[in-house]
């Protein structure tokens, strides 16, 4: 098997932030199947950190595909199922009801192709997000974005034997008076023994703060959103370790991330698990 596939049947499985420049050959089909956990926290990022109406547990499971089209060109998909749960905390008096949610979150679609191999891997990446979201007005959970997102990327990466190198860089166009993103970030890692790679990343989301916060997001008297639950000008700058036990084209796959920086987002390690396989 050559390298650059090997690399993709796990690169792709993790990334909750980056994405692979490296396609799937004709009909194979990659899945993932995730579990992510913010658990139980209620301190958001800000300028100053505030504190949110309630505490929060945001869990995600999550299945990422893609499908090889042609050898250069891959169907990428990704379907998330929240469950949001929020519960009463001493930092405020709320008006707000406690809560759960489960439904799902934003359902992406987007064309990935290859344009360049040859030492050096290029692509370019087209993803849209739908607006497949819910809200519950008593709790006010969201589930997602109330909007279409359209992300187009340029990925590049490559491959040194046993380790590797990619990055990205590209861009959050969201409609409903969400707030643009630009975004930046890359990925290194390596195999550490016969079956077991570690990686780190860094990835950078930057708002472009025009976006307009929706009636019933802000808190009238501490005029911070009540819960930073997919709110406008969120931005983040992330970290993290990723590591992936590989047997064959069955692979599992564990990361934990943390924000370094960052507005309306949580101030909490985010845990993720996963399993993945190629058919």
């Amino acid at each position: 098997m050559k390298n650059s596939l090997k690399i993709v049947f796990f690169i792709a499985s993790l990334s909750a932030f980056s994405q692979s420049p490296w396609t799937k050959e004709k009909k194979d089909l990659f899945l993932n199947l995730s579990y992510t956990s913010i658990a139980n926290y209620n301190e958001l990022f800000g300028d100053p950190y505030y504190k949110t109406e309630k505490n929060i547990t945001d869990k995600t499971y999550q299945i990422y595909g893609e499908y090889g089209l042609t050898n250069k060109t891959a169907f990428v998909f990704n379907i998330p199922l929240k469950s949001i749960k929020t519960e009463d905390t001493n930092n405020l008096i709320s008006s707000l009801d406690s809560g759960s949610k489960t439904a799902f979150g934003n359902i992406s679609l987007g064309l990935k192709h290859q344009f360049y191999n040859k030492n050096w891997v290029i692509s370019g990446q087209l993803v849209t997000e739908l607006n497949t979201s819910s809200f519950d007005e008593n709790t006010k959970i969201r589930t997602g974005y109330d909007a279409f997102t359209f992300t187009p990327q340029l990925l590049i990466g490559k491959s040194f034997g046993k380790t590797f190198l990619q990055t990205q860089i590209g861009a959050d166009i969201r409609t409903n008076d969400y707030s643009n993103n630009f975004k930046i970030g890359g990925e290194f890692g390596g195999k550490i023994s016969k079956n077991i790679w570690l990686i780190g990343f860094v990835d950078i989301v930057k708002n472009l703060d025009n976006g307009v916060y929706k009636p019933g997001e802000i808190n009238p008297q501490t005029l911070t959103p009540r819960n930073g639950l997919y709110v406008t000008d969120q931005e983040y700058g992330a970290y993290g370790l990723k590591g992936i036990l590989q047997l064959c084209n069955l692979g599992i796959t564990t990361s934990f991330g943390n924000a370094f920086f960052g507005n309306n987002v949580p101030k909490k390690t985010a845990f993720s698990i996963g399993i993945f396989n190629t058919f």
